[in-house]
């Protein structure tokens, strides 16, 4: 983990950064990298993301709840594979090719969607395998992230730092989200696909000079570094079953199986009152876009001037609690006026203080495991577990509306819900801190 400052040095770094951003003069090479790294990330993903939405509603809203069952499906054995190649390969040598394989994926699509668009041909389900891909693609390239700045960064550093690296993060959604709101209507939602696969080609580049910082600056330790050449080992089952032998781990699935829950019917009454409010396809992906870009806006607020102070001064356990409280607040206004309008502006501010607290609050409980649960836990919570969530979720919401209950109906049941997952977050908070001490108390830092 990076590393190595003295006291003294660290007591007279009054730099800006340091002062308002918690960047240490040391660490500045290893954090600009890292924010390249998930601004080119983020960007990548949040070009296409409005794609996904538009192919859920030009499928019929009908169908998300099989689009949901496909993607977890897709992510079981991904998740599997995923815990496979961890088990054999060092980090140094699987992390760059998980984003050369999804960009080989999206080079395709780009080359079967123009092929079917400039025949004129139907490309519905296509739509559907690219909304399934999607979904597993945009997962996995931030739980690899993630478990990668798990990594690198002592929990002191995760504390100042990932609030920081996160809205690198934020600025290249926001950017991502312009780019596709003001290119969409002129050149045609394919041709974003190369925008975003290179991009994702910039992402492999931060993560070798990260990987090169890590070996000059830890080179008499890199067995214990991301620099390893050893595998992780063990069986490329055990992030599920570490996830079922630990309460913290399962408190940490819970609060993600609710988070899901609330964001698909979120998505759900959105995806059933836009299709008919907006008709036009690439007017829907700009909408999508905008909103995009609302709550990465919100979000990059938080992370850059916030979440730093809001883990500092208050811990963990309160920094995730602000969440799930904003859920319950804007679940019982939607209750009460169940229109498109409230429910975007819940959705913007949802995502915005997920992405802008709980992400990197929850990205920070998992400095105080081992690499093979940073890596494997995590990716199973991060990709199998919320996947699973969307499609309990889309169900849970269908039967609702089968037995009569209409948008408002469902966000009273939410309520409680979100309440659950707040006791949850202030008692992993607790529990974090206790790992936390006893990691100290054995002289690991």
């Amino acid at each position: 983990m990076i590393g190595g400052m003295t006291a003294a040095s660290e007591t007279s770094d009054n730099s800006l950064l340091s002062e308002i951003f918690g960047v240490r003069r040391h660490e500045l090479v290893a954090v600009a990298w890292s924010f390249a790294y998930f601004f080119c990330v983020l960007s990548s993903y949040y070009i296409i993301r409005p794609v996904r939405e538009e192919m859920a509603v030009g499928g019929g809203p009908n169908t998300i709840p099989l689009l949901f069952i496909g993607t977890f499906v897709t992510m079981i054995f991904a998740t599997s594979a995923f815990g496979w190649v961890a088990s054999r390969y060092p980090r140094r040598t699987f992390l760059p090719w998980v984003y050369l394989f999804f960009i080989s994926n999206i080079l395709i699509f780009w080359a079967v969607f123009s092929q079917a668009r400039d025949a004129g041909t139907d490309y519905v389900w296509l739509g559907r395998v690219f909304f399934v891909w999607l979904s597993v693609f945009n997962l996995f390239v931030v739980s690899v992230f993630w478990s990668f700045m798990a990594d690198i960064y002592t929990r002191e550093q995760g504390r100042r730092l990932f609030g920081f690296i996160t809205s690198g993060g934020s600025i290249g959604a926001i950017i991502g989200g312009v780019a596709t709101s003001s290119l969409v209507t002129n050149i045609g939602f394919q041709h974003l696909l190369p925008i975003s696969a290179g991009l994702l080609l910039i992402a492999v580049l931060c993560i070798g000079r990260l990987r090169d910082w890590v070996h000059q600056k830890h080179e008499g330790e890199l067995d214990e570094t991301v620099e390893s050449e050893k595998p992780l080992g063990g069986n490329p089952f055990a992030g599920i079953t570490h996830l079922f032998s630990s309460k913290y781990f399962l408190a940490i699935a819970l609060m993600s199986l609710a988070a899901s829950l609330l964001g698909t019917a979120l998505y759900m009454f959105r995806a059933e009152l836009i299709g008919t409010a907006i008709i036009d396809p690439d007017e829907r992906i700009r909408f999508f876009s905008n909103m995009n870009i609302a709550s990465n806006t919100l979000a990059l607020l938080a992370q850059m001037f916030l979440v730093k102070q809001v883990v500092t001064r208050f811990g963990i356990g309160r920094s995730l609690f602000l969440f799930p409280l904003a859920s319950i607040i804007g679940f019982a206004v939607l209750a009460l006026e169940p229109t498109l309008m409230v429910v975007a502006v819940l959705d913007v501010v949802r995502r915005g203080l997920g992405f802008g607290f709980a992400k990197p609050s929850t990205d920070m409980l998992y400095s105080v495991v081992t690499p093979e649960e940073k890596y494997k836990t995590k990716n199973a919570i991060d990709t199998a577990i919320y996947r699973g969530g969307d499609v309990v979720g889309t169900w849970t919401i269908r039967l609702f509306s089968i037995v009569g209950l209409g948008i408002a109906g469902i966000a009273v049941v939410m309520v409680p819900v979100a309440a659950l997952s707040a006791v949850v977050a202030l008692w992993l908070g607790r529990e974090y801190k206790r790992k936390a001490k006893t990691l100290r108390d054995s002289g690991i830092e």
